[in-house]
């Protein structure tokens, strides 16, 4: 079966192998261009990248609920696992892991990271995805422009989601060049539009996409699916 990917809205998404269903970075419940809420979806792992609240607020209820496992960093994973929560992957930069869907490494990002009670949220990361006979995906999830994506893309990288909202996170400009870094076959934008000042025109992203890389862009709204 091909591999499905779905934005949920925000720096949220689904990504379905066939027989496993991810979650990344899920806010739903809150999130006001989210077409499901948390009770809605599926899950047998989730992958958390950093501890602000519209990247976790939903994990732990669906983790419960799902029996999903909360993949994240040390600090996050120890923090859902005082929660309650059963099943947790704590990781660090640089760090690996096989699962059952294939291979996650958690990579460097440049942001900041701190949970919802305040609590410290270790080092926020993205993800490097490698499924078992599939595609190679790339979250790099909130994060500033850097030249070590570079050596991310040396991987070989099928699809890569980047932010472009700006202000929070890197904005259009310097997506562009870190797609010219990542030499991804296909780049889907994130973490836009969700509130005024993170508001993009994705169609003036994807031009700069074709004119300025050998990147394909694939624009989805909240709630579509893209299948490769």
């Amino acid at each position: 079966m091909p591999t499905e990917l779905t934005w949920l809205g925000h720096a949220s998404w689904q990504l379905n192998t066939g027989k496993h269903a991810l979650l990344i970075d899920p806010f739903l419940d809150d999130n006001p261009v989210a077409t499901v809420k948390s009770k809605d979806v599926a899950a047998d792992f989730i992958l958390c990248s950093h501890g602000h609240f519209d990247h976790v607020a939903d994990a732990a209820k669906i983790a419960n609920r799902t029996g999903g496992t909360i993949v994240s960093n040390y600090e996050i994973s120890e923090w859902f696992a005082k929660q309650g929560v059963k099943n947790t992957l704590g990781m660090n930069l640089g760090g690996s892991a096989s699962l059952p869907f294939g291979r996650v490494k958690m990579t460097i990002a440049f942001h900041s990271s701190q949970l919802p009670d305040g609590s410290y949220g270790g080092n926020p990361g993205g993800f490097l995805i490698s499924l078992t006979k599939g595609p190679r995906i790339y979250f790099a999830c909130d994060t500033a422009l850097f030249g070590d994506m570079k050596l991310i893309g040396s991987a070989g990288i099928d699809l890569a989601v980047l932010p472009i909202g700006d202000l929070f996170t890197m904005g259009p400009k310097d997506s562009i060049e870190a797609t010219k870094l990542l030499s991804p076959s296909r780049v889907v934008p994130s973490h836009f539009n969700t509130w005024p000042p993170i508001a993009q025109d994705p169609q003036v992203w994807a031009e700069m996409i074709r004119s300025n890389t050998t990147a394909v862009p694939i624009v989805l709204k909240p709630g579509e699916k893209f299948s490769f």
